[in-house]
């Protein structure tokens, strides 16, 4: 299931509105669940691709709309809450709507293994992996 679910947030509406920050955390904000059987399921791997088969989609999706300007998609493991969460902000990656330091990063990988693993660690500043889906004002 978990798979599942993060190849649908590709499908979900999305709002690109950087006058409306609210609309776009509200709209493009996911959170994922997994109970103990569905983490024991699946591989780091598995879900690094579903989520990189993601990015590829929203970015064909962006583009298609003529959307200029940056557009990231970001994941990150919310450790207090024990879920993957996942956005579409239409901001660059340094620029995210974090209330903490956080620090980008093209690794998936270790941030999926904590949440299928359960390590609950308190990194400062914390990983968050991201991905271009946008294009910058040139049409890039």
């Amino acid at each position: 299931m978990l798979l599942t679910w993060i190849a649908e947030i590709a499908d979900e509406p999305l709002a690109l509105n950087p006058a409306d920050r609210r609309e776009e955390w509200g709209t493009n904000t996911w959170l994922i669940l997994a109970d103990h059987e569905d983490r024991a399921a699946v591989t780091a791997p598995a879900v690094v691709a579903a989520f990189e088969r993601t990015a590829d989609t929203l970015r064909t999706r962006i583009r298609a709309t003529h959307h200029t300007g940056p557009a990231t998609f970001y994941v990150w493991h919310d450790v207090q809450a024990d879920q993957l969460r996942c956005c579409t902000g239409s901001v660059p990656a340094d620029d995210l709507p974090f209330g903490s330091a956080y620090t980008p990063t093209d690794d998936l990988h270790p941030i999926v293994e904590r949440f299928l693993t359960g390590t609950r660690p308190n990194l400062t500043p914390f990983p968050v992996w991201t991905r271009a889906v946008g294009t910058d004002p040139t049409g890039r």
